[in-house]
């Protein structure tokens, strides 16, 4: 018994065998079904004859040369940035905020409680509050502005296409820049305090410390948010749905949206809604490269490079030695 080890690895294989066949069931077998479906003519719930289209590609010429397409990638695209910026720059100040030891702000947790509220409250709860909000002719923005004598009789929000973008913008930067907030006081709280103390010591100023220390430190929790922002914002359907379902005249009308209508409603075009699936992959893939190559740490990569020439250099060098 002495001259034998425990192995408790197969302990871990086991205790991963329900996530596997969960992520198997529910997650790669959906995506490898919507790539097969997406070069076939499936249409229908009870259509259970699927054919390989004679031209693989029929169905993304028809997504890429649709008008709603292209209007919905439009919106999604306005959409995001109006509530990612505003998203961004909010959180960062917030960050600061918290974390500046000049500051000691009190009753940080009831303040990080309360920002990170919205995040929690289910979608179709804010959809209907804004709707209410924003309800023609009477709600509570129409009497407001009645009240103040900003208008003289009651406005139809709901019939303003950039009124209506500004709304769900709105509503989706107010309910992830707290989430915004927590992963930036996260990275944060993780750079060594002695940089900050040393900073203080040589009399830094608090915007100094912020731009020369902080954001340099937090490059890698930047590229996890803009991308992560970026995916959720192509990925925008609960609130544009429920909201306004897409309207007025398509206004709200995001990619998310276009995809669930062309599945689900009318012909049911599973294919075409395959195909703009595969698309919108791409086009995430692509924004998330692109991401990564101009954030990347150059000077890291250099270093990386430095590093490799020295090793081919030393492992030339043996050889010569060798012959």
């Amino acid at each position: 018994m002495a001259g034998k080890s425990i192995s408790y690895a197969r302990y871990g294989y086991i205790f991963s065998v329900p996530f596997v066949v969960a992520f198997l069931i529910f997650s790669f077998y959906p995506i490898v079904y919507t790539i097969f479906i997406g070069f076939t003519d499936l249409k229908g719930l009870i259509n259970t004859e699927i054919n390989i289209l004679s031209e693989p590609l029929r169905n993304f010429r028809t997504i890429l040369s649709m008008d709603s397409f292209k209007k919905s990638l439009s919106n999604t695209v306005i959409i995001w940035i109006f509530n990612f910026i505003p998203q961004i720059t909010i959180a960062f100040l917030l960050a600061a905020w918290f974390t500046n030891r000049r500051f000691r702000v009190k009753g940080q947790g009831v303040f990080k409680v309360l920002i990170y509220m919205p995040n929690i409250i289910t979608a179709a709860t804010i959809a209907m509050l804004f709707y209410s909000l924003f309800g023609y002719p009477k709600g509570p923005i129409n009497d407001a502005f009645m009240q103040f004598g900003i208008t003289t009789e009651p406005l139809n929000f709901h019939l303003q296409k950039w009124t209506a973008r500004g709304v769900v913008a709105f509503i989706q930067f107010w309910m992830w820049y707290g989430h915004t907030m927590i992963v930036l006081i996260a990275g944060v709280l993780g750079i060594s305090p002695t940089l900050f103390e040393a900073a203080e010591i040589d009399g830094a100023s608090a915007s100094q410390i912020f731009f020369k220390i902080t954001l340099p430190s937090l490059k890698t929790i930047v590229i996890y948010t803009l991308v992560t922002s970026m995916i959720g914002g192509m990925q925008m359907f609960d609130i544009p749905k429920l909201f306004l379902l897409g309207g007025p005249d398509n206004a709200t009308l995001t990619t998310s949206v276009f995809i669930y209508n062309q599945a689900f409603s009318g012909s049911y075009f599973y294919n075409r809604a395959a195909a703009a699936s595969m698309i919108m992959f791409v086009i995430i893939s692509i924004l998330s490269a692109i991401i990564f190559f101009t954030l990347r740490d150059k000077e890291e990569i250099q270093l990386q490079r430095k590093k490799r020439a020295r090793i081919k250099a030393a492992k030339l060098a043996e050889r010569g030695l060798a012959v």
